[in-house]
């Protein structure tokens, strides 16, 4: 499978062609995680449902400060690659490899030893708290795992192969989908089984990656010298890579709070609310797989140049996005709340009426998400990293406002509408910074 140059061509179609594998690819991931809560909701029941979900945004907050570190670090990998310089896109490989595997240890060492304080921080429901540490724990121990496989796929992805990834990632899901029936349902390992079922599978998916990578891609042969730590580079490769991980950081505090303000409702509540946002995410992956995209399509024509073809883009990508929003938001808004009957064996018609409110305001604010994905992800690809950042904050602000007013009046409904708060807040300022950038290019000659 060969590298794909995106600087060249009609910006619509290569934009889709590498989107649709990533689309892909995001599903199976997001169908294994959501085997692991139908098969935790339907044989160890709706508490052990609850503790998976309580630990959601903890693992949120963990696993994507990583890999929005990872991320950052090879959107300079795409822009050295756009501009032909291969020996200083293999560079940037080393160098980022070797800043991954610091920032891996250290973050898994601070979350284990914080575990316990996070979770009572949380106001996780007794009932549910020894399933949740134990589970998030383990999560926790495999962080090498994810990253592994990210660190890897985001090098190949910023190359223009978004296949490969996907062929890896839908492996690493049968497997994931093998031992969560072998450990859950066979061993009788509840929660802990889950756990292990999803690290194991993430790590062989990045083990794959690595073999495909030093027997397949010529271009990232390395020599001893690209293995050096090159100051420079990794400076660069922070100054995108660390914006992007407090972003990310931002974004999962801000739902860390919402969880919280969740947890105070009790855990019928919080399974509902663990149904409802994996219905939301499977609904929204076209949006991560485009943002993906144009995140690559921006890191190689900024290397190269082309400012116009990045505006055509962002063009392209807004209005095939739009098109899916409609059609994902009017699915949702209806017949969604019927996949519950997926993820819970009893209280089905309350969760079920919970699950309805969650989706209606979700989908309800499907564009302004899109278009965090969109121009977040294209404005960092473009070596931005600041202005994204603060958008988050802006998400942040809308989402613990309306969270906090939504716990003290125990509302369910309130505490749904805290992401499509935060999501208007931060797409508007996110669509602001795209043309606050875009004009430092107005008179760029190509």
């Amino acid at each position: 499978m060969k590298e794909q140059d995106m600087t060249v061509g009609k910006p619509s179609k290569i934009i889709l062609q590498f989107a649709v594998p990533v689309f892909i690819g995001n599903i199976f991931q997001m169908l294994y995680n959501m085997i692991d809560t139908i098969i935790v909701g339907k044989f160890v029941g709706t508490t052990a449902l609850a503790a998976v979900g309580s630990t959601g945004t903890i693992s949120f907050l963990i696993v994507y400060f990583l890999i929005g570190l990872t991320s950052g670090f090879t959107v300079l990998t795409a822009q050295r690659f756009g501009a032909g310089d291969m020996r200083g896109m293999r560079k940037t490989v080393g160098t980022g490899t070797i800043l991954a595997v610091i920032s891996c240890v250290i973050i898994t060492v601070i979350s284990m030893l914080c575990m316990k304080g996070l979770l009572n921080l949380m106001n996780t429901p007794a009932d549910i708290y020894q399933d949740a540490y134990d589970y998030i724990m383990i999560i926790c121990a495999g962080i090498f795992a994810q990253v592994l496989y990210n660190m890897l796929a985001s090098i190949l992805r910023a190359l223009g192969n978004s296949k490969i990834p996907l062929y890896f990632l839908i492996l690493s899901a049968l497997l994931n989908i093998v031992l969560d029936l072998l450990l859950i349902i066979t061993f009788h390992m509840g929660v802990s089984g889950a756990a292990y079922a999803t690290v194991i599978s993430q790590g062989v998916s990045g083990l794959l990656c690595l073999v495909y990578i030093i027997k397949k891609v010529d271009s990232l042969k390395m020599d001893k010298s690209d293995w050096q730590y090159d100051g420079h580079v990794a400076k660069l490769q922070i100054s995108i890579g660390l914006p992007m991980a407090l972003q990310f950081s931002i974004t999962a505090v801000g739902t860390i709070m919402v969880q919280a303000a969740l947890n105070t409702l009790g855990s019928l509540a919080v399974a509902a609310f663990t149904a409802a946002n994996k219905i939301e995410m499977l609904a929204t992956q076209a949006f991560v797989a485009l943002g993906t995209a144009i995140a690559t399509f921006c890191a190689q024509n900024i290397g190269a140049g082309k400012i116009s073809r990045i505006r055509q883009g962002f063009r392209a990508t807004t209005i095939m996005a739009i098109i899916y929003s409609l059609i994902a938001s009017a699915l949702v808004m209806t017949v969604g709340k019927y996949m519950s009957i997926l993820f819970v064996s009893e209280n089905i018609n309350e969760i079920m009426s919970l699950v309805d409110v969650y989706l209606k305001c979700a989908g309800g604010f499907f564009i302004p998400l899109l278009l965090i994905f969109i121009y977040r992800n294209g404005i960092q690809g473009m070596g931005y990293a600041l202005l994204p950042m603060m958008a988050g904050v802006f998400e942040l602000v809308g989402r613990v406002v309306v969270a906090f007013v939504a716990s003290a009046h125990k509302s369910f409904l309130g505490i749904c509408l805290a992401s499509p708060a935060a999501w208007l807040l931060a797409g508007v300022m996110l669509v602001v910074s795209y043309f606050f950038v875009m004009k430092k290019y107005k008179n760029y000659k190509e």
